[in-house]
């Protein structure tokens, strides 16, 4: 009895979460410099509009590919988190922690300081913010890696290690590039959803999807992990193949979402921390809940970072951090309050 009330209780969040995507897909493709009826909005992305109008451009060009990218990235950079969280069960852990930001903060800023992106083509920049993201992890799981078994504690102070070392040599690099250069760096670390290839666009949202799909294949090594890998390992799970499939996938996802993005923080550390607050740390319901709430609070967060200043726009990681950091606040005021 208790389990069905738990199924349903989770169901009806799903459900309500779900809703409010829609709703938030909704207020993007309607709300800013140039507000657009909702009813407006859809029947030209489904019927499609005068090709020439302003609002079809509008709608179709900017609004739309940003509304799917928000989606893709903030479903994904919570996915990532809840899933490294539970790897090395701490909270505090998030994509960015590992070096992954810093590695394509890296790679991008390697590019932009040869101007090899200009020569190369556009597309340069977000694969050489892959190939610095992919470094990185590659070695944190190499250097932490010893006798076929995975220290996390040590994959942990060594992605940190790394990951200063990477953002001092990005540091490095602004320092002595030219202002031209310095620009296009710090653009680009500021994070953004103006993302204009479909492309890359399509790419970061099946991959975030088929990440969602098999981390549900791993649920139950999840919940066992939370007991120690130890407890798990008596209950029958291969915890080091475990943790190499999930610290793999979710570090490939966040460094996709990097390239294509930026660096968008926050999102990954705030997203599964609140939900656990909520609803507890079942990861049969976390996995996909995080996904959704990602989706909704970088939807929304874009729309402020575009309409808090118009016509200027804000990067958006200034909102994940304020709003993120005032919301995760209260909610731990309010826990402190009910014990």
């Amino acid at each position: 009895m208790l389990q069905q009330r738990k199924y349903t209780r989770w169901f009806v969040v799903l459900a309500v979460m779900l809703a409010l995507l829609l709703g938030s897909v909704a207020v993007a493709l309607s709300v800013g410099e140039l507000n657009v009826g909702l009813g407006e909005a859809l029947r030209m992305i489904v019927l499609g509009g005068d090709e020439t109008s302003m609002e079809y451009l509008l709608i179709s060009q900017i609004r739309l590919p940003r509304v799917v990218l928000g989606i893709a990235v903030g479903g994904a950079l919570s996915l990532a988190g809840v899933i490294l969280q539970g790897v090395y069960r701490n909270p505090l852990v998030e994509p960015f922690t590992l070096g992954i930001s810093g590695g394509a903060s890296l790679g991008v800023a390697t590019t932009i300081v040869l101007g090899l992106h200009v020569s190369l083509g556009s597309y340069l920049l977000p694969l050489s913010g892959f190939i610095g993201a992919f470094l990185i992890i590659f070695l944190v799981y190499t250097i932490s890696s010893k006798k076929g078994a995975v220290n996390v504690h040590n994959m942990l102070l060594t992605g940190v290690m790394i990951s200063f070392i990477a953002s001092s040599a990005m540091m490095f690099l602004m320092a002595i590039t030219s202002s031209d250069n310095l620009h296009g760096i710090i653009f680009w670390i500021m994070g953004s959803l103006d993302e204009p290839d479909g492309g890359l666009i399509k790419l970061t949202l099946f991959s975030s999807l088929v990440v969602l799909a098999i981390s549900y294949l791993f649920v139950q090594p999840l919940n066992a992990l939370r007991l120690g890998e130890e407890k798990a390992m008596h209950l029958g799970f291969n915890t080091n193949v475990v943790i190499r499939v999930l610290f793999v996938l979710a570090s490939l996802l966040a460094g996709i979402c990097v390239s294509v993005a930026g660096v968008i923080g926050f999102v990954g550390l705030i997203i599964p921390h609140v939900l656990r607050l909520l609803f507890g740390s079942d990861y049969r319901f976390l996995l996909a809940a995080s996904f959704l709430l990602g989706g909704i609070f970088l939807v929304l967060s874009d729309v402020v970072a575009r309409t808090i200043i118009s016509p200027n726009e804000l990067p958006i990681g200034v909102i994940t951090g304020i709003i993120g950091g005032t919301v995760f606040i209260l909610l731990m005021g309010q826990k402190r309050k009910g014990k």
